[in-house]
């Protein structure tokens, strides 16, 4: 497989992606364009091209349409809600706007404001899910680099200028139906919260 190189250096940008940890949230509240430049800064990284938007005015708004994220405070967005935005980022390429909802609407009820008496705040939910997520990525490059062995295997008969395609088509399916199958899990999941 020609790519396989390739594959290989972005697992390697991947695994070096930066998360926005929380000692990195500002200190004060956001207005709401502040909020769209602190995200939009802080996730660069995860933009497919470069004039992408990671958040914008209208989705912020319809988060909160949506009963995903609370209202700003006097036109202010908290850590909490800076948090929340995060969530939603990664949660939006694989979900539902309902399915974010029935996910997040226990945190929001039970967790967005508390203080240390009254249980997790959104801050250690948020650190508990970086460390389990910072500690997949190993098993996650190994899985990767398996398919990409797979796919190099795949098509040894078929003439060379038709293989690299089949090879990249192959890997590129492989990937789509751990997501499937993965996506498939979650959607269990979310509906068994729901009941």
């Amino acid at each position: 497989m020609a790519h396989s190189r390739e594959f290989e250096k972005l697992l390697e940008k991947y695994g070096k992606l930066a998360y926005i940890k929380p000692s990195m949230l500002p200190n004060i509240d956001l207005y709401m364009d502040q909020v769209t430049t602190f995200m939009d800064e802080k996730l660069k990284e995860f933009k497919r091209h470069p004039d992408d938007k990671i958040l914008t005015k209208t989705m912020i708004n319809n988060y909160t349409k949506n009963n995903l994220l609370p209202p700003s405070e006097k036109k202010k967005y908290s850590q909490e809600h800076l948090l929340l935005l995060i969530f939603i980022y990664y949660l939006k390429n694989i979900l539902s706007i309902n399915d974010i909802q029935t996910l997040l609407n226990p945190l929001n009820e039970h967790y967005f404001g508390n203080t240390a008496e009254e249980g997790p705040s959104m801050k250690d939910i948020y650190k508990d899910i970086v460390l389990l997520e910072t500690q997949m990525f190993r098993p996650f490059y190994k899985d990767i680099l398996g398919k990409i062995n797979l796919a190099e295997k795949s098509f040894p008969d078929v003439p060379e200028e038709s293989r690299e395609y089949l090879q990249n088509f192959a890997m590129v399916c492989m990937l789509g139906f751990d997501v499937y199958l993965k996506k498939q899990m979650i959607e269990t999941i979310i509906d068994d919260m729901k009941d």
